[in-house]
């Protein structure tokens, strides 16, 4: 990995001056503050000193003439982010979960799982969380996987005006859950009488009033159900997309083939399209679950932390920063994070296996 080393004198000069002065700013500034205009810009110079530090170091190994160490060097920073401020924040996560942190001064006292035992045992809270996730994510990949199926089967019939409707069934993708939460809260505004709005309006103008409904006032689960309205008619274009992209993957000399001993377009689709999606459809689940579980905005654009409508996010965000609970806060944090990655690992695992076999 070292066999081959150039010396240019000239880029060794200029890389050691910017290691020296990269590590003099450092070591400076973590002795004395960089103070302009009243405004502390210590963490910005030590920022400064580490990003010239660093390209000294990458100008050093460039010389090598490696295309793997010149490949570790560069990835270095992003492996150092991604180790601190990813996992090493895990496992502060894990750790604060782990005492009995209540209140503005930290408290790392050990109690071992006694917040995970809290929160399954003697908070009625947490049971409706578990519940209102159970309910928008089954409803959730549900509605997404038919209506982005039978969009991809749409455009597969190479309609006129294709890319007009893929562009207008994928542009609701491109609006932010909390955006998308306030416009539809607004249509599905449960008030009636002199301030009825959105939808029921709608059918109140219609003589549909049998129609009018509270929506996500709704007793639950219902309520909690048609909080998947607007979730599916925003990622329901994600899952068309991953559909047609299956779909046009399939060679139509198969399609041909079938239809020459016969088969019918339904037929087609049951028998070839359909079991050849599979692994699109394995995609799509673990995507949009792993969207699900973790949810927050939307919700709280719609019901504006609704008792009703919580979900562990917004439990984790109350707990946390409301009531200053910080180490349930962090047990809360800790439970979505192991929810989620009992779907994503091991379909990051299959994965894996997949491309070493082929």
């Amino acid at each position: 990995m070292f066999r081959k080393f150039t010396l240019r004198v000239p880029r060794l000069i200029l890389a050691l001056a910017l290691i020296l002065l990269g590590a003099v700013c450092i070591f400076t500034l973590g002795k004395i503050h960089l103070i302009i205009a009243e405004n502390n810009l210590t963490s910005l110079g030590l920022l400064a000193g580490g990003l010239i530090f660093y390209i000294g170091f990458v100008l050093v190994i460039s010389m090598f003439e490696s295309e793997t160490v010149l490949s570790i060097a560069l990835l270095l920073p992003s492996m150092v982010a991604v180790a601190i401020f990813v996992y090493g924040f895990i496992g502060w996560s894990i750790r604060v979960s782990l005492s009995k942190w209540k209140g503005l001064n930290p408290d790392f006292t050990w109690v071992g799982l006694k917040q995970y035992y809290i929160l399954f045992h003697n908070n009625p809270r947490f049971v409706i969380d578990v519940r209102n996730t159970a309910v928008f994510t089954v409803g959730f990949i549900l509605g997404c996987l038919i209506l982005g199926l039978g969009l991809a089967i749409l455009l597969d019939q190479k309609l006129k005006g294709e890319a007009l409707f893929r562009g207008i069934f994928l542009f609701p993708m491109s609006i932010s859950f909390i955006a998308s939460g306030v416009v539809w809260g607004w249509l599905m505004n449960p008030a009636t009488g002199n301030r009825i709005t959105g939808i029921n309006l709608i059918f109140q103008t219609l003589g549909l009033k049998s129609l009018i409904s509270l929506w996500h006032s709704t007793p639950q689960p219902w309520g909690m159900a048609f909080t998947v309205i607007p979730a599916v008619w925003q990622l329901s274009g994600f899952t068309m997309a991953l559909y047609i992209g299956g779909m046009r993957s399939i060679s139509d000399d198969l399609r041909e083939a079938a239809r020459v001993d016969g088969a019918s377009e339904f037929q087609i689709y049951r028998y070839i399209i359909f079991p050849l999606l599979q692994p699109v459809t394995l995609s799509a689940v673990i995507i949009l679950a792993h969207m699900s579980l973790k949810i927050f905005d939307l919700i709280v654009a719609l019901g504006n932390k609704d008792i009703r409508l919580d979900v562990p996010g917004i439990y984790m965000w109350t707990t946390t920063f409301d009531g200053t609970n910080y180490a349930q806060g962090a047990a809360i944090g800790v439970l979505m994070l192991v929810s989620v990655a009992i779907l994503v690992v091991p379909y990051l695992v299959h994965n894996m296996r997949t491309e070493t076999q082929l």
